[in-house]
């Protein structure tokens, strides 16, 4: 079966200042979805670089007391970088400074000129010299620019100026009959809102009495090439445009990465440009939210940047890769708070997928002498797990939401799936069926279900998390070097070999206990002690969820081989049995009588070899649980609100 390639592109960033998370996350995503693609068996080529003219790179250069041309190969290199600090594999970096990028700018501005789309003419407007392009007035904010918050200055003169009106209504048809031409569907409303009004033609040149530093335009070379019709040519001069073999491959399968904040160049410019100059226009234009910290989007003018390179050096690469794709909803802005990061990395990587792999692979040791156990024909399918049918839906939902760049969904599916096995642990209780010589081959088909399992997961996550997925395959027993990660090769269910011996366990998330280090930290903390993270905010509806009783503890008692938990007998209006990690503080005697608040509809799972139906709440002062009790007498199973 023959498929298509895969191109993808970020924006090249503007080398006005230093790479911050916001930049990471763009190159992140395109290359998650590269090696999404790589799974799918399809050739990828992924595409970024620096955009290095403008009004803006010289005062930056400027107050660095540096010249354009050193500044700009110094903040290059920091983006360039970056690159592999990330783990993100790019085919190619662009400057809009090469030879072979300001070849292609000349040549299509040549062939537009000489179309007659192209004209000379005065024209005065308000100019913001921080996005370098004139303003209409309805495009204020209150009589500024929206993404500076400064007033734009008033400028005269002339230039050339580039016929965008001609194509406003080949633009409109062109984004209504194709509705996944921009996405999500939000920015291609936002464009048809913006195209509602009749389109200006675009200012394509400044003088070099006013700016020196930038591309010389080939009919007249008093002037230079306006910043954005220089730089959005880099995603073909790169492939070689007009003739090159990448171009040809690469280019009728173009998707663009992008902020929100650039979507007017990318979703208007940008498609009327490629259709004046003959060239066949992108497939799909995928626009992000902005990262906000303190409620404001990330920006050097606002002095709110977090630099990637801190975070992976306290986090850990992966970790972080993790939590951006996570967290952002794509499409949507997003808060980063270190405090977010750190319960993330807590709940789903150290405690979700963490300790999946370290019970199941410490059981393994333990009770199959560290090799992949052998299982009797049929003993896997009577172990009570339907791995297949779960991991063949997990496989399809993840598919299916990472080619929509749905990353946060696609990763929910693939943690579901990490529940129910950690469900699985609880109620088959391997440690109970190790103390039974009889069911023997019922312990080694549960822990080659759960190794199985696994497998599917080092591999689901490899796009994210692709370090973590070759430490998982290689604890596992596998060769991290074979081709693992195709998604049509994952239903097999054949990964596993028994007998292959096993390396020692590891932890692959340990976890974090936050310290707040800022000046409220202080305030919140008078006597020094560790703060933990803020969970993320949930809505009422989830909350409403819950079903919180009040209930009496009838009875409670040791359970044989526990050291850390007890059985209790409730009464909730009808009697229960809840197993609590509490033995290590409470004695049994001391509890019965006592009215408790419990979780009234959380599944029931077998821990100890007890089906537990409910779960006490309780707070945790310095490693030691608290029970939540009543201050009075409350009839038991009345509701918590």
């Amino acid at each position: 079966m023959t498929r298509n390639p895969f191109y993808i592109t970020t924006p090249i960033y503007y080398v006005n200042a230093r790479p911050h998370l916001g930049h990471a996350y763009t190159s992140l995503v395109a290359d998650v979805l590269c090696r999404f693609h790589q799974m799918k068996r399809q050739e990828t080529f992924l595409l970024t670089g620096t955009d290095e003219h403008g009004d803006k790179v010289v005062q930056a250069a400027k107050a660095e007391g540096e010249n354009p041309r050193t500044y700009v190969d110094r903040i290059s290199g920091l983006f360039r970088d970056l690159l592999p600090r990330l783990n993100v594999r790019n085919n190619d970096f662009i400057r809009t400074t090469e030879p072979r990028h300001m070849a292609v700018v000349k040549h299509v501005l040549q062939k537009i000129y000489d179309r007659g789309d192209i004209y000379f003419s005065e024209y005065e407007g308000l100019y913001c010299f921080g996005c370098e392009r004139f303003y209409t007035e309805h495009e204020l904010e209150d009589g500024k620019c929206p993404d500076h918050e400064t007033e734009p200055e008033r400028i005269k003169e002339a230039n050339y100026f580039f016929k965008m009106s001609k194509y406003q209504e080949w633009l409109i048809d062109h984004v209504q009959s194709h509705p996944d031409f921009i996405r999500p569907s939000r920015y291609r409303n936002e464009v048809l809102a913006f195209l509602k009004d009749p389109l200006e033609d675009l200012c394509i040149s400044r003088p070099k009495s006013r700016l020196e530093w930038g591309i010389p335009l080939p009919f007249d070379d008093r002037f230079v090439t306006y910043v954005w019709f220089d730089a959005l040519l880099n995603y073909v001069s790169a492939l070689g445009y007009p003739t090159g073999e990448r171009f040809l491959k690469f280019w009728p399968h173009a998707q663009h990465i992008v902020a929100k904040d650039i979507l007017k160049p990318h979703g208007i410019y940008w498609p009327t440009m490629l259709k004046a100059a003959g060239i066949p226009v992108y497939q799909h234009l995928n626009v992000h939210g902005y990262w906000n910290v303190d409620k404001s989007k990330m920006s050097k003018s606002l002095k709110n940047v977090v630099d990637p390179l801190v975070l992976i050096q306290s986090y850990g690469l992966d970790a972080c890769r993790y939590f951006l794709m996570r967290e952002m909803v794509f499409g949507l802005d997003a808060s980063f708070s270190e405090e977010a990061l750190v319960a993330r990395i807590n709940s789903d990587l150290a405690n979700d997928l963490g300790n999946l792999f370290s019970r199941t692979l410490t059981m393994t040791h333990k009770y199959f002498k560290g090799r992949v156990p052998e299982t009797a024909p049929g003993a896997r399918d009577k172990a009570g797990f339907h791995l297949e049918k779960a991991a063949r839906e997990t496989i399809s939902e993840f598919e299916q939401a990472m080619a929509s760049f749905a990353f946060r969904k696609a990763l929910e599916s693939v943690w579901e799936f990490i529940n129910q096995m950690n469900k699985y642990i609880d109620v088959t209780a391997p440690w109970m069926l190790a103390k039974e010589p009889s069911q023997r081959d019922l312990l080694a088909a549960v822990l080659s279900n759960l190794m199985e399992g696994l497998a599917i997961v080092s591999a689901l996550i490899y796009p994210v998390m692709p370090d973590t997925a070759r430490t998982m395959q290689k604890h596992l027993g596998l060769d991290p070097r074979e081709r693992f990660f195709e998604l049509d090769g994952l239903g097999s269910f054949s990964r596993i070999r028994p007998g292959t011996p096993l390396p020692k366990v590891i932890s692959l998330f340990p976890r974090i206990e936050w310290k707040k280090t800022r000046a409220e930290s202080a305030e919140a903390a008078p006597h020094g002690e560790a703060l933990k993270p803020v969970k993320p905010e949930i809505d009422l509806e989830i909350l409403q969820k819950l079903d919180l009783r009040i209930a009496t503890i009838l009875k409670a008692e040791a359970i044989p081989g526990a050291k850390k938990v007890l059985a209790l007998e409730v009464d909730m209006g009808e009697k229960r049995t809840v197993v609590a990690g509490i033995a290590q503080h409470y004695r049994p005697q001391d509890l019965t009588g006592k009215q408790i608040v419990l979780a009234a509809n959380l599944k029931p799972a077998k821990i100890m070899g007890v089906l537990s139906q409910g779960m006490l709440l309780a707070a945790v002062d310095g490693g030691k649980p608290v029970v939540l009790t009543v201050d009075q007498p409350v009839k038991p199973g009345t509701s918590v609100t």
